[in-house]
C-alpha cells in the first residue's frame, strides 16, 4: 500500500497540474470567441460567463483522458529516469503490478468522465439551448432607437422605426433599405422558426420597391404580410441541438447524427482505459534518455487517436460510415496497439533469454 499511495500521489499531482493548464488554454480560446460574438451583437455579454460554466463538463470530458495520458508519461517517466522504478523492479515490483496500481485511479477517472459525457454535458447543452433560445428573441430590435436611421449588418441594411413597443418586439411605421430593395410597412414583428432556429422579420401592410442600379425602371409590390429572413440559426446553436439530447433518448435511434452522438459520448469513457494501457508502456524510458524521451511521439499518437475519432464521427453523421463499425473499430485498433506495447517487449526479452 505504501508503493500504491506513492504512485497515486505522483499521478494525482501531475493530473491536477496538466488538467488545469489544458482547461485554461481551452477556456481562454472559448472566452475569446464568445467575447467576439458578443462584440458583434450575436450574443449578449450577460450570458458569456454562464455559457463557459455550462460548457465546463464538455471541456473536461475531453481534457481528462489527455491529462491522464500525459500525467502517466510525466510521473512514471520521472521514476524511470531517476532509476526509482529500477529499484522497485529489483525488489520484485512487476510491470503487471504497476498497471494494476494505475488501473485504480484510472477507473475512478473513467467514472468521472462518464458522468460528464453521459449526463452533465447534455444537461449543460440543454441549459445553453435555453439561453440561446432567449437570445434569439433579442434581435436587432433591441438595438433600435425610435426615430433614428440605424445601420445594420455591416452597413448593408439601414433600418428606421418611428416607434417601438415597450417590450421592443414590435416596430411601427417601418423603413428598411437592404441592397437594391426598399421596404415600407405599418408594423414589423419578429418570428423565430422552431424547426430551423432562423429568425424572420414579418412586415404588415406595406410596399416593396426594387430597382437596378443605372436603370430608371423599378418594381413596386403591395403586401399585407411580408417575411424577411434576418439570420440563420447560429452554428453553435445547431451543434447544441445535437448535444442537448439526453443519452437515454439516443439509444435505439436510426438517425445517423444521434447514433454518432451516442458513440462519441461512450467513446470518451472508453478512451480512459485505452490511454492508460498506452501510457504505461510508453512511460518506460532509459535513465540516459530522460523523462521526456517518449513524450512527443506519445502525444502525437494520442492526437491521431482523437483526430480520427472526430473525423469518423463526422462520417458517421453523414451516413458514410457503417454504424455497426462506427467508432468502435478505432478503439479496437488502439486497444491492440496498447496490448502490443505491453506484451511485445516482454516477448522480445524472453526470446533473447532463451537464445542465450
Amino acid at each position: 500500500m505504501i508503493i500504491f499511495r506513492y504512485l497515486a500521489r505522483e499521478l494525482a499531482g501531475s493530473l491536477f497540474a496538466v488538467t488545469i493548464v489544458l482547461l485554461m488554454i481551452l477556456m481562454s480560446g472559448r472566452l475569446i470567441r464568445q467575447l467576439a460574438a458578443a462584440a458583434a451583437g450575436e450574443v449578449s455579454l450577460d450570458i458569456v460567463f454562464f455559457t463557459l460554466v455550462l460548457r465546463l463538463p464538455s471541456f473536461l470530458e475531453m481534457i481528462l483522458p489527455l491529462a491522464l495520458f500525459i500525467s502517466i508519461l510525466l510521473a512514471y517517466g520521472r521514476l524511470y529516469a531517476e532509476s526509482e522504478m529500477t529499484v522497485l523492479t529489483a525488489t520484485g515490483f512487476s510491470h503487471t503490478r504497476l498497471l494494476a496500481y494505475t488501473a485504480v485511479p484510472a477507473f475512478g477517472l473513467m467514472l468521472v468522465v462518464g458522468s460528464f459525457s453521459l449526463y452533465l454535458s447534455p444537461w449543460g447543452a440543454q441549459k445553453m439551448e435555453g439561453l440561446y433560445e432567449k437570445q434569439a428573441q433579442l434581435t436587432e430590435f433591441e438595438l433600435l432607437a425610435p426615430g433614428r436611421f440605424q445601420s445594420m449588418k455591416g452597413g448593408t441594411r439601414v433600418t428606421y422605426a418611428e416607434s417601438l413597443s415597450n417590450d421592443k418586439t414590435e416596430m411601427n411605421n417601418v423603413f428598411i433599405t437592404d441592397g437594391n430593395s426598399l421596404l415600407l410597412a405599418q408594423k414589423g414583428t419578429q418570428y423565430v422558426s422552431d424547426e430551423t432556429g432562423s429568425r424572420y422579420l414579418e412586415l404588415h401592410r406595406g410596399k416593396r420597391y426594387d430597382w437596378t442600379p443605372g436603370s430608371l425602371e423599378f418594381q413596386a409590390l403591395d403586401f399585407d404580410l411580408y417575411g424577411v429572413k434576418i439570420a440563420d440559426e447560429p452554428e453553435e446553436r445547431s451543434k447544441l441541438r445535437k448535444e442537448a439530447v439526453p443519452t437515454l433518448a439516443l439509444f435505439g435511434s436510426d438517425d445517423p447524427k444521434q447514433q454518432a452522438q451516442l458513440q462519441w459520448r461512450i467513446s470518451m469513457v472508453l478512451m480512459v482505459p485505452i490511454v492508460t494501457l498506452l501510457a504505461v508502456p510508453l512511460s518506460r524510458v532509459n535513465p540516459r534518455q530522460g523523462r521526456f524521451a517518449r513524450l512527443f511521439p506519445a502525444i502525437i499518437l494520442f492526437m491521431v487517436y482523437i483526430s480520427l475519432l472526430i473525423a469518423m464521427k463526422g462520417m458517421l453523421e453523414k451516413g458514410e460510415l457503417n454504424p455497426d463499425v462506427g467508432l468502435w473499430g478505432l478503439h479496437f485498433v488502439y486497444l491492440l496497439i496498447a496490448i502490443g506495447l505491453l506484451m511485445v517487449p516482454e516477448w522480445v526479452r524472453q526470446w533473447r533469454v532463451r537464445a542465450l
